[in-house]
């Protein structure tokens, strides 16, 4: 096989992709040895070895031990919907964040105060070490974890308040925009920017996912008056989820 200016390995990698994708290659089928792959594609053993490096880091072929390297399942992306930041009275963050009231999700969450870290100072607008009330969350589908969720709130705006803690309290669960109404602190912006990574160990150990799989970081923040009283990273596996949004036009 000749090929062009491009690596020997990204082609082989390309072409055994298109095999995948077309079906050639079903899920479950055993990916050609590395020895077949460079008497069919007139490559050496590290040229082999390094295209199936390409789609074992590309989530599209798994190891399996004692057996060898394997074409596998991919999901159909499930949507994540999200239409802006006032949800109906009383609805919670997950459905929030999923926008479809047929939506019937669990979640986990546990609130710790500590000092804001750099990053998260700047992004509230507050000094580093000021304290914050920071939220873990793992949001479930089924019982299946889809999306995990840090968020940071400046305790100068909620601390001593019935909304200090957000799972907790007479609103706990609702929305952020709804516990700040609740202590006149009018929300009336949201920026999103999304962006994606290679999944941390922790976050895949939780989500399901394997080492090198790719994860969609929503940075979320809340604004009253151009004041920020929250900040979130939204995690969602990128093979398992889209996000669409849906905005209003003014």
């Amino acid at each position: 096989m000749t090929f062009g200016e491009q690596p020997a390995y990204l082609r082989v990698a390309s072409d055994l992709r298109e095999k995948i994708a077309n079906g050639s290659l079903p899920p479950h089928t055993r990916l050609p040895s590395q020895a077949r792959i460079r008497e069919e594609y007139g490559v050496s053993d590290t040229v082999a070895l390094e295209a199936r490096k390409v789609l074992m880091a590309e989530g599209l072929v798994e190891g399996r031990s004692g057996s060898g390297t394997y074409v596998r399942e991919r999901p159909v992306p499930r949507r994540i919907a999200r239409s802006g930041y006032r949800p109906a009275a009383g609805a919670s963050p997950f459905r929030q964040e999923q926008a479809a009231e047929e939506v019937c999700g669990t979640w986990e969450s546990a609130s710790e105060q500590e000092p804001a870290g750099a990053e998260v100072a700047e992004r509230l607008g507050i000094e580093p070490g000021e304290r914050v009330m920071r939220t873990r969350y793992v949001f479930r589908d089924g019982g299946e974890p889809m999306m995990l969720s840090t968020s940071w709130e400046p305790l100068a705006v909620t601390g001593r308040s019935p909304v200090m803690l957000p799972e907790e309290g007479p609103l706990g669960g609702c929305g952020v925009v709804e516990r700040m109404a609740a202590i006149d602190v009018v929300v009336d912006n949201v920026v999103e920017e999304v962006g994606a990574r290679p999944g941390l160990a922790e976050e895949l150990l939780t989500l399901g996912g394997v080492p090198g799989h790719v994860v969609m970081v929503i940075e979320r923040t809340y604004y009253a008056s151009g004041r920020a009283v929250e900040t979130a990273d939204v995690v969602v596996p990128a093979d398992r989820y889209k996000v669409a949004y849906h905005l209003p036009v003014r």
